[in-house]
């Protein structure tokens, strides 16, 4: 009898035992949950179940059939793209909308002074102006060529603005010749000996040089940083990597736990393990980012877009008047070196020019308000301008906090309360086996600094080729960045003379920002043996002067010159 009240004795515990383990094994949580995160599984266990077709949550009992860890795998990625879309999205709408503001203002800019200068001189010139027009539509259609990314050599297309003006002006003013196209190109060859239009053209090239170049290839390395963003933010992630999320996300609904988080440092493994390519990204952006910061000075500085931009049409027409007022000089010196062309048979009416481009354009004031629609437009334009500025020390503490970005990544994606446990107890969160402490170290940043990640198994050798190309990339603008800085367009590279400063860009440095300005001193000559300086005086219009005079004048050179 005592046997058998021991037997049943032992029944009745076994019993208890055997009720109190169905209820710890009990899956109406992960049900739930998944019922919460909108997952619609044909079969969810009631209660733990054998774990042995699972293939990432490999427990002994598991809460999971197949089919939801397959789904769950599924949703593992979609998540890990969502977050990383997310943290980074603030990165790239920057570079979008800042592309976006800088493209259109530069754009803005070159139209409105466009429409200015037009304006101005059909009022100041009038019917001499409109009929050489294109001179002036050409110079700012290969302005916006250039600035939009065409293959234009800035200095080699100011040059030519030149020469083609001077060819227009000295055939106005000598309207009593036939001037051939042989007698233009003649011409042409001398305007740097010549110097006909004083020493504008000099300053205009080397601010136009810089003030685009810098513009431009701002513009271009904001292009660059959006693209690089928006590619790099859209991985593709390896089997060991989902494997490694999926486990982190998910297993704890398997175990039975859907509420316990992952451990703060067990989350930073696998996202460095993930992240492991996007993290070499960093070096050259960060190197990208500080070239960025030093273009954007430029657009601070003298040498910006807009105040060189902004008086144009002064400086041209300055350099008009000058033309006008050494007319007779600049003939007779190329009449010296080109010869006396033929006297054409016109009207008087027409052979009076000495009033071609006498109209005076005052000196500009840029304190003075505009009075005109040209000015108006100007003024709106500064307007722009000075909000642009506001802009311009936006995008630099932007370009400032970008720094890093990459490597910070898995910092920023390992989020409290999103992902992870946060400030809870070490031994409350999910170490991937089970709730409690995490134990293994966080690796470093980097592909080849995950050789022995614990969590996502990397292969260091074969490092991602759609990263190493971004990686390029950046090295690249990098490059021209730095080279916009010192006022050089890579593009255009003169290595036919070492240190002349010459193809697209100034060359120059800030320390020779104030040669720039230096005035000459001596305005060469055109002469038949192509040689030899001239002294700088001569009448002011040379349609008006009589042959005595002509003979008179050319006496006193060669006296001049003998002396």
């Amino acid at each position: 009898m005592l046997r058998l009240e021991t037997i049943i004795c032992t029944f009745s515990v076994l019993s208890v035992a055997a009720r109190a383990d169905f209820k710890a094994r009990n899956c109406s949580e992960v049900r739930e949950a998944c019922q919460e995160r909108g997952f619609a599984f044909a079969h969810v266990p009631h209660q733990e179940i054998p774990g042995e077709d699972l293939r990432v949550c490999t427990y002994e009992h598991t809460c999971c059939t197949q089919e939801m860890e397959d789904r769950f795998g599924q949703q593992s990625k979609l998540d890990f793209e969502n977050l990383l879309d997310e943290t980074s999205h603030t990165l790239r709408s920057t570079f979008v909308s800042r592309h976006k503001r800088f493209d259109e203002f530069f754009l803005e800019l070159l139209e409105n002074t466009e429409r200015s200068l037009n304006e101005m001189f059909v009022r100041t010139y009038g019917k001499p102006y409109m009929q050489n027009a294109e001179v002036f539509e050409n110079l700012f259609a290969e302005l916006k060529r250039y600035y939009t990314g065409g293959n234009v050599n800035l200095e080699e297309m100011l040059n030519d603005f030149w020469s083609r003006l001077l060819e227009r002006m000295f055939t106005l003013l000598n309207s009593q010749y036939v001037i051939t196209e042989d007698y233009l190109e003649c011409i042409s060859k001398y305007t740097d000996e010549l110097k006909p239009f004083g020493d504008v053209p000099r300053k205009l090239k080397a601010q136009v040089t810089r003030a685009f170049i810098a513009a431009r290839t701002f513009v271009q390395g904001l292009s660059v940083g959006r693209e690089v963003a928006q590619r790099v933010s859209k991985v593709n992630s390896t089997p060991a990597c989902i494997r490694g999320l999926t486990k982190m996300l998910f297993c704890p609904f398997c175990r039975g736990m859907p509420g316990v988080k992952p451990c703060k440092n067990y989350c930073l493994n696998v996202m460095k393990g993930c992240l492991a390519n996007q993290a070499d990204l960093d070096p050259e952006w960060n190197q990208y980012i500080d070239a960025m910061l030093l273009v954007a000075q430029r657009l601070e500085g003298p040498f910006n877009i807009q105040s060189v931009m902004d008086p144009i049409d002064v400086k041209i027409s300055e350099a008009i008047m000058n033309m006008q007022d050494n007319s007779a000089q600049v003939s007779f010196r190329v009449f010296q070196g080109c010869g006396q062309p033929k006297l054409a048979e016109i009207s008087r009416s027409a052979r009076d020019t000495s009033d071609v481009f006498s109209a005076r354009f005052r000196p500009y004031n840029p304190e003075e308000p505009p009075t005109t629609a040209a000015g108006t437009s100007l003024d709106k334009l500064r307007m722009v301008w000075r909000t642009m500025q506001f802009s311009v020390v936006d995008i630099k503490e932007k370009l400032k906090l970008s720094k890093k970005f990459w490597s910070s990544l898995p910092e920023a994606m390992c989020v409290e309360d999103r992902v992870t446990a946060g400030n809870v107890s070490d031994e409350d969160c999910w170490n991937g086996h089970t709730k409690g402490r995490y134990f293994p170290e966080v690796q470093k940043d980097g592909l080849t600094n995950q050789m022995n990640n614990p969590e996502v198994g990397v292969d260091i050798t074969r490092p991602d080729t759609f990263i190493r190309q971004q990686i390029m990339a950046l090295r690249v603008m990098t490059n021209k960045l730095r080279n916009a800085y010192n006022g050089n367009d890579i593009y255009f590279q003169d290595t036919s003379d070492e240190g002349s400063g010459s193809g697209s860009g100034s060359g120059c440095t800030e320390g020779c920002t104030t040669d720039m300005y230096s005035a000459a001193t001596e305005a060469p000559v055109v002469r038949a043996d192509r040689s030899g300086p001239m002294e700088d005086s001569a009448p002011h219009h040379a349609p008006s002067i009589a042959l005595p005079t002509v003979l008179a004048l050319l006496a006193l050179t060669l006296h001049r010159q003998w002396r």
